[in-house]
């Protein structure tokens, strides 16, 4: 992927309605908190990071602890989410990260995110190999799953999935840096003149 490419899906991240973008960037603080809070000591659960709101939630935790079994497939429904995101539909990734934190709260960090990454690659795969048998295919009057569609839909739900915890801190940045930044002027298209008719 270009460089050019990757800030068009930055770009593409933030174009969305703003109820979208709000609840974006609230997802964006939880999921990238939690994240984060694996590095101390003792690894925070997704409901410790919300403990502050003053809400009882350790009935919730217990609750998800005791049914990690069952809770840990939201992991795999998360993947799938993240496989199905595209550019005009961007909320499988913040539905497949919200799976991902319910299944962190039952069976933890690692089991989580790493089941994820597993149930996405292993989807992308199977479409790959499909796509291989119809590689040579014209796409006239039926259906086909071709190598190349499949490897930049696979790409694109991989880079708008990973964008979703670093959305907030980048709308921050930003908002902090847009003052100081000199753009350059639009450049006008300049439509030709109609060619006279000579006769």
């Amino acid at each position: 992927m270009t460089r050019a490419e990757l800030v068009r899906l930055c770009r593409c991240a933030v174009r969305r309605p703003r109820w979208q973008l709000v609840l974006a960037a609230l997802l964006s603080v939880w999921t990238l908190a939690w994240v984060l809070g694996q590095l101390g000591r003792e690894p925070l659960s997704p409901l410790d990071l919300v403990a502050w709101t003053g809400i009882p939630l350790e009935a919730a935790s217990s609750w998800a602890r005791d049914r990690a079994d069952v809770l840990i497939w939201c992991a795999t429904l998360g993947g799938l989410s993240w496989a199905a995101t595209t550019e005009r539909a961007q909320l499988p990734a913040l539905a497949g990260w919200l799976a991902v934190l319910v299944a962190g709260e039952a069976a933890g960090y690692e089991p989580a995110v790493h089941r994820a990454m597993l149930s996405m690659g292993v989807f992308l795969l199977v479409l790959a190999l499909v796509s291989v048998t119809g590689r040579r295919a014209f796409v006239v009057d039926r259906i086909a799953v071709m190598p190349r569609d499949v490897l930049r839909a696979g790409v694109t739900a991989a880079v708008l999935t990973a964008i979703v915890p670093l959305l907030a801190p980048g709308l921050a940045v930003t908002r902090l840096v847009r003052p100081y930044v000199t753009k350059p002027p639009r450049l006008r298209r300049v439509e030709p003149p109609p060619l006279r008719e000579t006769g």
